[in-house]
């Protein structure tokens, strides 16, 4: 089964070596996103990327980088996307913040195909 509609999409690029109060700033955006019961958030680790600063960040074998460029993804309706922006105020964020309107197919298992797949000991 599928649904489909629309939502607002959130992406938070920062670097990997961030940090908010001793600990990675992913994983803190990631406790408030799921503390704010949004639908999930994804942390995206690029190999290569720059910012505002222009300097390049690469996992090149030779030149390796301790600040690979990350972005933190987050799908939801627009009324919960927006009121869970405030929430990302004091992390002193020194990255960019995109809002992107986006449509989402949701797909899900049918109870029958979900009940065959605990039978079979999720074989086919």
């Amino acid at each position: 089964m599928k649904s489909s509609g629309r939502a607002l999409r959130l992406s938070i690029f920062i670097g990997e070596s961030d940090h908010w109060h001793h600990k990675p700033l992913y994983t803190e955006i990631v406790r408030r996103a799921h503390d704010a019961g949004l639908a999930g958030a994804t942390v995206i680790r690029g190999i290569e990327g720059y910012g505002a600063n222009s300097r390049i960040h690469t996992a090149h074998v030779f030149r390796l980088s301790d600040d690979l460029p990350l972005v933190i993804v987050i799908a939801d309706t627009e009324d919960r996307i927006r009121g869970f922006l405030p929430q990302l105020d004091d992390l002193d964020i020194s990255g960019l913040v995109t809002l992107d309107e986006v449509e989402t197919v949701h797909y899900t298992q049918s109870e029958h195909k979900r009940a065959h797949w605990w039978s079979t000991g999720g074989a086919g």
